[in-house]
């Protein structure tokens, strides 16, 4: 299914919705953990204190929206309350360890600067994702006349993608050769995770 006509499916469809909110909503937070567990203990950037932080308001932000819809629904991250529950958990996950393995290869890093490292290029690969996720949901919201806005969310992920791509020119002259590499596993994923979560929505309807 091609992906504005999953998120118009999604959009329309209340507790669909709901459970998209809240996996969006997981994502942004597994995400801001993933940054705050590659902090240096001492040798911490207000930049990645700023992308945890923002992160995190996102995950906040997103699970407040769910009330537009019914305040009953999605209270947690429950596997019952999450679309395609086995992918989304695995995608950061596996984006993480195969990003890791093939940065150390690169590389050859220490323990420290490797998590600096996964940082830079895996945060890169998911702004590059949601400035493209992002901007086709709230198509489809604004299509659908929706309360739910994601505005917001896709100023600050615009300005992620520039302040990531500023500290990988610092990292590595070469850092976008690296970068193609990382984004090609995530794309093998992500596309993983949407035909999961198209699977869900299409047995949801039948249900």
């Amino acid at each position: 299914m091609e992906f504005h006509h999953l998120l118009k499916k999604i959009v329309q469809d209340g507790k669909t919705h709901a459970k998209w909110l809240n996996t969006l909503s997981f994502m942004e937070n597994a995400g801001a953990r993933k940054i705050s567990k590659c902090e240096h203990p001492i040798l911490v950037s207000e930049i990645q204190l700023k992308h945890a932080a923002e992160e995190h308001r996102h995950a906040y932000y997103l699970k407040k929206q769910i009330g537009k819809i019914n305040p009953e629904l999605c209270k947690t991250y429950e596997n019952s309350e999450l679309l395609a529950p086995i992918a989304t958990r695995q995608y950061l996950h596996s984006l993480d360890i195969k990003a890791c393995r093939y940065l150390q290869e690169a590389f050859q890093l220490s323990k420290e600067d490797l998590k600096y490292a996964a940082y830079l290029f895996v945060t890169y690969a998911i702004e590059v994702r949601a400035d493209e996720l992002y901007p086709v949901y709230q198509q489809a919201l604004t299509e659908e006349s929706s309360r739910i806005m994601v505005k917001s969310i896709i100023l600050e992920e615009e300005g992620h993608l520039e302040e990531m791509i500023n500290q990988l020119n610092e990292f590595s002259a070469d850092w976008k050769l690296h970068a193609e590499h990382i984004l090609t596993i995530e794309k093998e994923l992500h596309e993983a995770w949407i035909n999961a979560v198209t699977e869900d929505v299409e047995q949801l309807s039948y249900a």
